[in-house]
């Protein structure tokens, strides 16, 4: 798959969540112990997160799952090599809101 599809794709996704997270809002109120306005800032920061790595073309977005609870960013899946799980973490420790990563990415064995 060329680069421009492939950002496009990724592009598309990121919106889709977006667009999304307005569905999630109004079910929001039960979700364990975090407040509607917690869950809101947590999928807010999950999408910061997505876009930030999105933009680093080293990291495939793609093969990384981004969970934010409380703002503890989890990044899981599968990674190509020790370099994209090391870089994927640094990326989301910058992004506004995020109070810890835990980096649960996995290096794929070739």
């Amino acid at each position: 798959m060329s680069r421009t599809v492939y950002k496009i794709m990724s592009t598309a996704t990121v919106l889709l969540g977006l667009v999304s997270t307005g569905a999630l809002v109004s079910c929001a109120g039960g979700q364990g112990k975090e407040s509607s306005g917690e869950y809101v800032d947590d999928v807010a920061t999950s999408t910061k997160v997505r876009a930030k790595i999105l933009q680093d073309p080293d990291v495939k977005i793609s093969q990384i799952k981004v969970t934010t609870y409380k703002g503890t960013v989890q990044l899981s899946g599968f990674v190509d090599n020790a370099d994209m799980a090391r870089k994927a973490g640094d990326i989301a420790k910058t992004v506004e809101g995020v109070q810890s990563v835990k980096n649960d990415l996995i290096v794929r064995k070739q």
